[in-house]
């Protein structure tokens, strides 16, 4: 972990905005550790954009300029040597929307979403919106790595299910799935005749040397019944923007779920095109930087946690800002209430579909992170 000064290691005050993470604890000695949303500026380049375009001063209804568009087509060939043809682009205000309208979409309500578990809680109560039911698959443990149970799997699908909910990198449990893994997922789905949606919201957010791999890329078949979820919210911090899209590459697949958003879905504003484009075309340095940035912070939390409180456990941790802990051996009724009357505000693992799980988001200054980890020993020495 360096020592050298980052642009990350700046505190912003965010008390006293439109910050959902901050109002949360407004006028407490809490510190928001929970929804995924970093406490960071956006980067300077994007920034400047959304200067320029609101100093355009018209702000009417939307579309995407086609640089917008070749600037995604762009990163996703240069990042993951996927290449895309831009018809294949629908674009969202959000990614849980997507969710909501993919269950629309590939379900009747007779039908079935499967998804495994512990997941991102919108994989779970999207489709119960949309009153199509959700069978789980719990993942296995290899050592402190999360993997698939590909028996789990076989026992949860049935002939009623049609859609597969998937997540690389996981969210929470923060695996980069390697090639091997995503050729079982595929033939699992085709064995079963499943539509996938792969959300890769955290493609971006990759720690150390591995590499992403969009799972609609890995073969013929998988362009056939993929469709992913990407968007420069998690990664550039610009979630309030709600700008995401959906890449879909068979027609069929792309009309079907373009109807189910007839009506019911809001567009994508001026500012979240403009921001998009600006992240995927300028900001990799700074991108770059992040993932060094929170590969330390990560590390960070490891290393304390292992001689600190060595009770609360953790697993390898490949991607993403978020750290999936075990607090099962403190034996406590309502973990998120004992961290909170310690100044510490972390995710609940009960929507994740896990009562023995909370989730850290370390998207934050070292100083931040430090005086967290300071909070969460004090909850656990409470208990000692």
């Amino acid at each position: 972990m360096s020592n050298e000064p980052s642009i990350f290691d700046t505190v912003y005050d965010r008390t006293e905005t439109d910050s959902q993470k901050w109002q949360k604890y407004e006028h407490k000695d809490i510190l928001p550790m929970w929804v995924a949303d970093m406490d960071f500026h956006a980067p300077e380049v994007v920034l400047d954009a959304l200067h320029e375009r609101i100093d355009h001063g018209i702000f009417g209804y939307a579309r995407p300029e086609p640089s917008c568009t070749d600037a995604i087509v762009e990163m996703l060939e240069r990042e993951y040597n996927w290449k895309i043809d831009p018809s294949w682009l629908v674009w969202l205000p959000g990614l849980v929307v997507g969710l909501n309208i993919a269950s629309r979409a590939f379900c009747e309500p007779q039908h079935n979403v499967l998804t495994t578990t512990p997941i991102y809680p919108p994989f779970i109560f999207g489709p119960k919106f949309q009153k199509r039911p959700v069978v789980k698959a719990p993942m296995a443990l290899d050592g402190d790595r999360y993997v698939i149970d590909w028996d789990a799997l076989e026992a949860a699908v049935t002939p009623d299910t049609k859609l597969f909910l998937f997540c690389n990198p996981h969210n929470p449990c923060a695996r980069v799935f390697e090639r091997e893994e995503l050729l079982k997922v595929i033939e699992f789905c085709e064995r079963h005749d499943l539509i996938c949606c792969s959300d890769e919201i955290h493609c971006e957010l990759v720690l150390d040397v591995r590499k992403h791999i969009p799972l609609a890329s890995v073969s013929e078949e998988a362009n056939k019944r993929v469709f992913t979820f990407i968007a420069p919210s998690k990664t550039y911090n610009l979630a309030g923007l709600g700008c995401s899209i959906a890449i879909i590459p068979d027609e069929n697949l792309r009309r079907q779920f373009t109807m189910a958003t007839r009506g019911i879905m809001a567009e994508v504003n001026n500012l979240g095109y403009t921001a998009c484009e600006a992240a995927y075309r300028y900001a990799q340095d700074w991108r770059d930087e992040l993932q060094r940035y929170l590969a330390g912070n990560r590390d960070l939390i490891h290393n304390f946690i292992k001689s600190e409180i060595p009770e609360i456990g953790l697993y390898q941790h490949e991607a993403t800002y978020l750290s999936w802990m075990d607090v099962s051996k403190l034996g406590l009724k309502d973990p998120i209430g004992h961290f909170e009357s310690h100044g510490i505000g972390l995710s609940d693992g009960v929507p994740f579909d896990s009562k023995v799980h909370v989730r850290l988001n370390f998207g934050c200054p070292r100083s931040t992170l430090e005086e967290g980890l300071r909070r969460l020993k004090a909850g656990v020495d409470a208990l000692r």
